[in-house]
């Protein structure tokens, strides 16, 4: 979870640049002192010492440059590799007649957010599920109370199915292996945290629920009978309706992972989470990637400044000592396939972070763990960007233009009287969506949609829009409404 980029300051990558800027200062310096001081012959061959030194030194960092870069490179697919399942509006009756998959619903909610539930579930039942009646799985780490059932079991149509689970012992809270010594250690690191002011740091129930979502989630029995889940969260809105089957398509487009937006983690939330990461991806021979090269900060340092990053753990870099974007997809949102989760090579990769302790001496947050997994080990036509819903939660929200009026399919019965909409825009893909239309963004800044979508995109924005803070909202889709 993040809401603006906030890269750490630390005294070993300060120190790194201090040395490169006064290395780079003390040959300038010589040289324009030798220069000026005269032309007898010891200063010429002073000055002819010093550019046998400099000039080497730059064609070097001539030669590593591009090599570097090429690299890193995200390569372009021959065509773009995500788009829309559907632009505008579909008939849902036509819709939800089609066969259906093994798929459901699931919420991590407490007793106290009864009211802040049935919001959420009023509206994707009233823009999505009074049509297609999945299921809803509402998960408790605690007995649910009959207020908080009666309260929900209302809010659904009559043809939705609504369980109410208690996760079960050992998926919930700290690793059964740790011990008391070391529960303690991690109570004192989280406390540390909050003294430190970072976002939910001192929240033990928080950390629980990064690391349950992270791993743990996946093989609640609760779970096992289903293929697919969309996650949902009390108190957010679905502003578009949505009237295709999203894990049919999914399925239909062999896709694995489904987002709406993309953000900046908050850095003293992780500052291990990326090199430890990396660590697994070496030790396990897995090989960079589009799509993990598309995870990196362009970096213009020399090679030896890279390594000094890399080799004394510098916070967010991996082990060449190159930098994480920070970018990742926020997971309160997810529409994705639990095979892929409940896969050795996923949950190998949970357990590996699991015993470094990151979930409790840090703040790692299930949204980059899931992120770094589908970057690693998913190719980028295995994600899909759902940028014809609309999403809102909290003070962040997508919200895409809608479709032209003649595919707002206008006087249909299904639909009913879903009020006054948003007017289309150019490049619009949404069903009668309606925006907020106030002084904030409608949209988030695309910076991170634009990089992590690359691997994908074959039409992206060009070198000029990015240097300009211009991005594209989608892939194949330069029309950002917030950029209007």
């Amino acid at each position: 979870m993040g809401y603006y980029h906030a890269s750490s300051q630390h005294g070993t990558l300060s120190l790194a640049f201090d040395l490169l800027a006064r290395v780079g200062q003390i040959l300038m310096l010589q040289f324009r002192r030798l220069w000026r001081s005269g032309r007898n012959g010891r200063n010429r061959r002073r000055i002819k010492l010093l550019l046998k030194i400099a000039i080497p030194l730059f064609v070097l960092y001539l030669i590593d440059l591009p090599i570097h870069l090429y690299r890193t490179r995200v390569v372009r697919p021959d065509q773009d590799l995500d788009q829309p399942f559907a632009t505008g509006c579909l008939d849902p009756s036509v819709m939800a007649a089609q066969p259906r998959e093994n798929a459901t619903f699931v919420m991590l909610a407490r007793n106290s957010e009864a009211e802040d539930a049935r919001s959420t579930v009023l509206n994707i039942e009233w823009q999505f599920n009074r049509w297609f009646h999945y299921p809803i799985l509402f998960l408790n780490d605690v007995s649910w109370t009959e207020d908080f059932k009666e309260v929900l079991s209302r809010a659904v149509s009559n043809e939705t199915e609504v369980r109410f689970e208690v996760i079960e012992k050992g998926k919930w809270g700290f690793p059964e292996e740790m011990n008391e010594k070391e529960k303690t250690k991690a109570k004192l690191q989280m406390k540390k945290q909050g003294e430190k002011g970072i976002s939910y740091g001192d929240m033990e129930s928080y950390h629980h629920m990064c690391r349950f979502y992270s791993g743990e989630f996946y093989n609640l029995e609760a779970l096992r009978p289903y293929k697919w889940y969309w996650r949902l969260e009390p108190n957010v809105r679905y502003s578009c309706a949505l009237t295709y089957d999203p894990f049919a398509e999914m399925a239909k487009r062999n896709k694995v992972y489904g987002w709406t937006i993309a953000l900046w983690e908050m850095g003293e939330t992780c500052p291990s989470l990326f090199k430890t990461t990396d660590d697994y991806r070496i030790e396990k021979g897995i090989p960079r990637t589009p799509a993990w090269n598309a995870l990196y900060q362009v970096m213009w340092y020399p090679a030896p400044v890279r390594w000094f990053l890399g080799f004394f753990g510098v916070p967010e870099h991996d082990n060449s000592g190159i930098k994480w974007n920070m970018c990742h997809y926020w997971s309160n949102f997810e529409i994705a396939n639990l095979d892929f989760f409940r896969s050795d090579k996923y949950q190998d990769y949970f357990r590996y972070l699991d015993s470094k302790g990151g979930f409790y001496s840090e703040r790692w947050g299930d949204a980059p763990v899931h992120t770094l997994a589908v970057h690693m080990l998913l190719p980028p036509e295995k994600i899909h960007h759902f940028s014809d819903i609309g999403y809102e939660h909290d003070t962040l929200w997508q919200c895409p233009g809608n479709a032209p009026m003649d595919q707002q399919l206008l006087g249909n019965k299904a639909f009913g009287d879903t009020g006054k909409m948003t007017a289309p825009s150019e490049g619009g893909t949404g069903c009668r969506c309606k925006c907020q239309e106030d002084k904030r963004r409608r949209n988030i800044n695309s910076q991170c949609t634009s990089e992590l979508t690359r691997p994908a995109a074959h039409h992206r924005p060009s070198w000029w829009q990015r240097h300009n803070g211009y991005y594209h909202y989608a892939v194949n889709n330069p029309n950002n409404p917030s950029q209007g």
